[in-house]
């Protein structure tokens, strides 16, 4: 039995919101390609709130396994900037 439903490799998207700031879009994007180095532009999608205040950014990553998805999620998490990581 295995501990997971993903049959790797495959696309996973991410879904990282944080406060609407200059920096938070360069500093997610670091922590991401840290993780999957091939990420490209296209499979980037970023979204403000309503008001403004808060920025979503959706990366689509070629996930290779568990250990690199928890690893990934484990420093974005860590990112002072990161309000959520999904």
């Amino acid at each position: 039995m295995t501990d997971t439903l993903l049959q790797f490799p495959c696309d996973f998207p991410i879904k990282v919101m944080g406060r609407a700031h200059p920096e938070f879009e360069s500093a997610v994007l670091a922590i991401v390609r840290r993780h999957a180095p091939e990420l490209v532009e296209e499979r980037i999608a970023v979204r403000e709130s309503n008001k403004g205040t808060y920025t979503a950014i959706t990366f689509t990553v070629e996930a290779h396994s568990r250990q690199q998805l928890d690893a990934l999620y484990q420093d974005l998490t860590a990112c002072e900037q990161v309000v959520m990581a999904l």
